[in-house]
């Protein structure tokens, strides 16, 4: 477990001293999953921040019938249904683990109580957040402004693991390329 706090944290708030890691290590339960097994379902309401410490798991939704691919998480990220988290109403995505995995779960009303009381706890939280919002922002654009290989390689760039370990039907979802245009991308073609 010390492992995953130190990973998480250190990749949002690295200053954060040995004592407010203990606090947060306190608070997590731990939850192992088998490949295919849902964290997350539908109209469920988000209650914990994750902590990934083995494994991959996908965010997803529906639309037109369809699975699109929302992120990737794995060892040492954190996943999170936000809008569900923040509101305390029903998500739209769906959590799967992809390979056999362990989480972390941090529950969300403990979270905030930390924060009314632990400086660090606070300042881990709101860079979390800043975090979600920039990297949404970047995906957005992405999207928005960037051909196919241009996504593609972003994507090798930024997170290898995904390329290196997630089927390419939902990295494609993730990319909002049909498989043939990733496989033309990868080939060189595009």
């Amino acid at each position: 477990m010390k492992e995953t706090v130190d990973a998480v944290v250190n990749s949002r708030y690295p200053e954060m001293s040995s004592e407010g890691r203990k606090i947060v290590e306190s608070v997590l339960v731990r939850r192992d999953l088998n490949r295919g097994e849902m964290l997350i379902h539908e109209k469920q309401i988000s209650r914990h921040m994750v902590f990934v410490a083995k494994g991959m798991l996908r965010q997803y939704y529906f639309k037109n019938g369809k699975e699109v691919t929302e992120h990737f998480s794995y060892e040492g990220c954190i996943l999170m249904c936000i809008e569900s988290l923040l509101k305390q109403e029903p998500t739209k995505l769906v959590a799967e683990a992809l390979e056999q995995s362990t989480v972390y779960l941090l529950p969300y009303d403990t979270l905030l109580k930390l924060t009314e009381s632990v400086k660090e706890i606070n300042i881990f939280y709101r860079k979390v957040l800043e975090y979600s919002l920039i990297t949404s922002q970047i995906k957005a654009d992405s999207w928005r402004f960037e051909i196919a290989s241009e996504r593609y390689n972003l994507l090798m760039k930024t997170h290898p693991e995904v390329i290196k370990r997630a089927p390419l039907s939902y990295i494609a979802s993730y990319l909002l390329m049909t498989p043939e245009t990733l496989s033309r991308v990868r080939a060189g073609s595009l």
